[in-house]
């Protein structure tokens, strides 16, 4: 379920002290391509996809819908960050109703390391936060993900619940609604 409901989008570029996170254009295909064909990418989301078939299928211009950013380097795409709307059918939920919004994320492995998904996830949610003021974020990852756990940490979310979902131990955890300052 995507929709995020009132958000102007695409919002103009929103720049860190090393990357820029912005909409996706014809430019970022062969990245998408290598995103999804990665098999340690794939190692905790199901799986990575065959190449040619993802030639095949990735529209010229991926991601085009809103709460989804491209995380650019030096020009390049390094990855994605999402905010969908939980499906009500999924465990994990923090109101009696389904539609929290969730943040995601996805680096090429060469970005693995080095701060880029601090950085850019607390960007995206400092929007989020703007746009959608007193909005909780929730996150989903699997338990055997040390790396998403670590970061989840970082961007203040906090265990509600295990469950277990695609074969695999999850972690689901919310961020409450923030104000920022300054």
């Amino acid at each position: 379920m995507t929709g995020l409901g009132p958000v102007t989008w695409p919002p103009a570029p929103i720049k860190t002290e090393r990357l820029v996170l912005r909409e996706s254009e014809a430019r970022d295909r062969p990245r998408f391509i290598e995103l999804f064909a990665s098999a340690e990418v794939g190692t905790y989301i199901g799986g990575s996809r065959p190449r040619d078939e993802l030639e095949r299928e990735v529209p010229e211009v991926s991601g085009r819908r809103t709460g989804f950013f491209v995380i650019e380097l030096d020009g390049a795409m390094i990855g994605v960050i999402t905010f969908d709307r939980r499906d009500a059918e999924r465990l994990g939920h923090v109101r009696s109703h389904a539609g929290v919004a969730e943040l995601g994320y996805l680096f090429l492995p060469e970005a693995w390391g080095q701060g880029y998904g601090t950085e850019a996830c607390t960007a995206a949610l400092d929007w989020f936060t703007d746009a959608l003021p007193g909005e909780p974020v929730v996150l989903t990852t699997q338990t055997a993900n040390v790396s998403s756990l670590r970061l989840a940490a970082k961007l203040g979310f906090t265990e509600v619940e295990r469950f277990e979902e695609y074969g695999a131990e999850q972690w689901f955890g919310v961020r409450s609604p923030v104000t920022r300052s300054g």
